[in-house]
């Protein structure tokens, strides 16, 4: 599928299903565009459930993650977006950070974050899965649509084209 932010955004903006998330997000795979159903997913400071949803094939989802915005730690380093990838996983949206970014620019995934930490986050498994989320002015839920490009990104509860 082709598409474009801003025409998905003069398409749908005025549409109640249709959400435009904040600026707050940097690049960091290798595919600046991508697309997918949500599979949301609530760790803070913790990657032990990011890994366990990682190695589930993902069918094409983009992973929505609230870390609650930390900037103490990374909750994706090399390893986890390798295992996205072999998964089939499209994305990764984290209101948190990332490391071994030099090594995530090179791989076949969408990976936006709010910063690079090199500290890994604590692995306690505590966190929730598939609930609605809330963060950058959007509210996130499973099996609503991620549309990412180089102007931003939308969500929207139905496919869009």
């Amino acid at each position: 599928m082709t598409f474009a932010t801003a025409r998905l955004c003069d398409a749908h903006a005025q549409e109640a299903h249709f959400q435009i998330v904040e600026p707050l997000f940097k690049s960091y795979g290798e595919k600046p565009v991508f697309w997918g159903r949500i599979t949301t997913l609530k760790a803070f400071e913790d990657h032990a459930l990011i890994e366990t949803a990682l190695q589930e094939p993902a069918d094409g989802r983009v992973l929505v993650v609230d870390g609650g915005g930390s900037h103490r730690c990374a909750l994706v380093d090399v390893e986890l977006a390798r295992l996205a990838v072999a998964n089939g996983w499209q994305g990764l949206l984290l209101y948190g950070c990332v490391r071994d970014t030099a090594l995530l620019a090179e791989l076949p995934i969408g990976i936006r974050a709010l910063h690079a930490h090199p500290l890994q986050s604590h692995q306690k498994n505590i966190g929730d899965r598939d609930l609605p989320l809330t963060f950058a002015g959007v509210n996130f839920k499973k099996d609503h649509f991620l549309y990412a490009d180089h102007d931003g990104i939308v969500v929207s509860d139905r496919m869009l084209s």
